[in-house]
């Protein structure tokens, strides 16, 4: 009765940890200027799995149940993944708004670096085909404001790298997740740059 007990209050902890976890990666994103941003894709999926199994943690029964030890198992992993969502928001994240044929938006979430005077940003090869990113008009939001810049992508390895290393400069984040090998010391070759030029005037 004692362990059941114990393995209660443990399951509590977590779950209260879990969903104060999921709070804060919905909050986080306030601090940032202009329109609140609503967690899409990966970091969507990493909210709800904090929330579910946070809340299935603080409402389980005080005998433990198969749901209580998968929810327990698969904590570890949630909370990590978790962390890094919401430690991903803490510094500076800038919206990239691009159009398809169709006129559909999507807004890509990046980080952002400065070099000799323009912005830049990295993402992968497969994303960058995927919305057609080669001298390609968007809306950059960053600090609040919102204009029109060409995204000229750069695939020699050269300024990728001293983008990626920029990068590593500016966030913390990033540093930490290279420490613990979710990022590697180069970029891989799949990485591409984009430089973001302003629009030209009265286009």
């Amino acid at each position: 009765m004692s362990q059941s007990r114990t393995l209660s209050t443990v399951s509590r902890i977590v779950g209260c940890l879990l969903l104060l976890l999921g709070i804060a990666a919905l909050a986080i994103r306030v601090q940032h200027a202009g329109p609140y941003a609503f967690p899409e894709g990966g970091p969507l999926l990493g909210v709800v799995l904090l929330l579910v199994i946070g809340a299935s943690l603080v409402l389980a029964p005080g005998v433990p149940t198969p749901l209580t030890w998968l929810a327990l198992a698969a904590s570890p992993f949630v909370l990590f993944y978790g962390l890094y969502i919401t430690f991903a928001e803490l510094e500076e994240v800038i919206v990239l708004r691009v159009a398809d044929d169709a006129g559909e938006t999507t807004d890509l979430r990046l980080w952002i670096v400065d070099r000799e005077g323009a912005p830049w940003v990295t993402m992968s090869q497969r994303k960058a085909d995927a919305h057609e990113l080669r001298d390609k008009r968007a809306q950059l939001l960053r600090q609040g404001e919102i204009r029109c810049v060409i995204a000229v992508r750069h695939d020699d390895r050269a300024t990728v790298n001293t983008i990626h290393q920029l990068r590593q400069e500016k966030y913390a984040v990033q540093r930490l997740a290279t420490a613990i090998g979710l990022y590697g010391p180069v970029p891989s070759e799949t990485t591409v740059a984009l430089r973001l030029d302003p629009c030209p005037p009265g286009s």
